[in-house]
């Protein structure tokens, strides 16, 4: 049984959705503030959905402390977002975006997307790609000169969409489809800052190149 945990500081929000998520056949845990969000971490949920407007400590900070602790996906609730806010977001750890207010059904499509593509990670083993440069998707790491490189974990995601398909074009809209799940047009500056971080850790270890740009179109992994 999967484990979520739902941080929102509206008692009704709660209950809306431990109500419909454990009808669902899931485990829910609540917690109306960081402190008690903090407290159910230690219980290891599969996925987090966490209110950005939390009293006390907000949800970007919040989200910040959480990743500590665990790996899995984490769903931002909030009333409005702008290109700033998600990459703010993104980059504090975050991987998704639920507008409130939201249908239930589309949250709970959300949900299960997330968790099949956290299945298909842990399933996956090992390539390597050059003397240089490995991939371990199983454990969602990637090596240089045997060196582990940090990368969050939608960067990640996004080189393992690449590398998978090395020499295929992808575009923001798929993109985002695939590591966002979004069924909305992609966000090219948030695709576009994901994709600069991950290009400035590797030409920090010395592996370059390695994403191109295709102009006008895309971006793709280099073929070997």
């Amino acid at each position: 049984m999967k484990k979520l945990l739902v941080i929102d500081d509206e008692a009704d929000l709660r209950k809306l959705l431990t109500d419909y998520f454990e009808i669902n056949g899931y485990f829910v845990m609540t917690a109306r503030n960081g402190t008690e969000a903090l407290r159910q971490i230690e219980n290891k949920p599969d996925l987090v959905l966490l209110d950005i407007n939390m009293p006390e400590l907000n949800g970007l900070e919040l989200c910040r402390k959480i990743r500590r602790f665990v790996s899995c996906p984490i769903l931002f609730l909030t009333a409005r977002v702008e290109d700033a806010d998600k990459i703010a977001g993104f980059q504090a750890g975050g991987d998704d975006y639920i507008l409130k207010p939201f249908s239930i059904h589309e949250l709970g499509a959300r949900v299960e997307a997330h968790l099949r593509r956290e299945m298909r990670s842990q399933n996956k083993t090992s390539i390597k790609f050059s003397e240089d440069l490995v991939i371990d998707y199983s454990a969602r790491t990637l090596f240089i000169h045997d060196e582990p490189i940090s990368l969050a974990k939608k960067e990640f995601d996004i080189v393992e969409l690449f590398s998978t398909h090395p020499g295929m074009v992808f575009d923001k809209e798929h993109i985002y489809e695939k590591v966002w799940g979004l069924g909305e047009e992609g966000d090219g500056s948030v695709i576009a800052e994901h994709i600069r971080r991950i290009r400035a850790k590797l030409k920090e270890h010395g592996c370059e190149n390695m994403i191109e740009t295709v102009w006008g179109v895309g971006y793709k992994w280099r073929k070997s």
